[in-house]
């Protein structure tokens, strides 16, 4: 199996704006927790890109998301299947849940699973999708999941969120740590 592209700049023109928020978080309950406080920030249209090793937390945080945004069904991953539709229970955005890992191509690659129709009314989240899904949205949301280093326990890792677009200057990105600790 080909390993996923490494990740590269989170906005490829210079002239994005790009608002970036650093976390530490310290265990699967903190990383659910911070999906929960991300979910209040995201709107139908919204593309969120999720890139980390395997194991590093994405289908957690992806939980929270789907947790605080009241989805139907677990959230699991969707590696197998590609992705997971999961509709709102009340009012609301549906959560798409895609992991791209398997799919070595860019958009075209991508093409069958919709995503285009799907972003305008959904939540999308796409797990390893770092120069797969970028041409979706000029405005995105890119989470960098990396394992703390030091001396640290595992469950440690710091997570970067790169709001690329203007829809992410005005999302509150800056005041997600305030929510986490207050």
């Amino acid at each position: 199996m080909e390993t996923p592209a490494a990740p590269h700049s989170p906005a490829a023109d210079p002239a994005t704006p790009v608002t970036t928020v650093t976390v530490t978080v310290n265990s699967p309950d903190e990383m659910r927790e911070l999906g929960l406080a991300l979910a209040k920030r995201l709107h139908p249209g919204d593309l969120v890109m999720l890139t980390g090793e395997l194991g590093a937390g994405k289908t957690t945080l992806t939980r929270g998301l789907g947790e605080g945004l009241g989805v139907r069904g677990a959230v699991t991953s969707p590696t197998f299947v590609i992705a997971r539709v999961h509709p709102p229970l009340a009012e609301g955005p549906a959560l798409v849940h895609v992991d791209a890992y398997r799919l070595g191509g860019g958009l075209d690659e991508m093409e069958d699973l919709d995503l285009d129709v799907s972003l305008p009314d959904s939540v999308v989240v796409v797990e390893w999708g770092d120069g797969k899904v970028e041409e979706l949205s000029d405005d995105r949301l890119h989470v960098l999941i990396d394992r703390a280093t030091g001396d640290t326990t595992d469950e440690v890792r710091v997570v970067t969120l790169h709001g690329i677009g203007e829809r992410w200057g005005r999302a509150g990105l800056a005041s997600l740590t305030e929510s986490l600790t207050g």
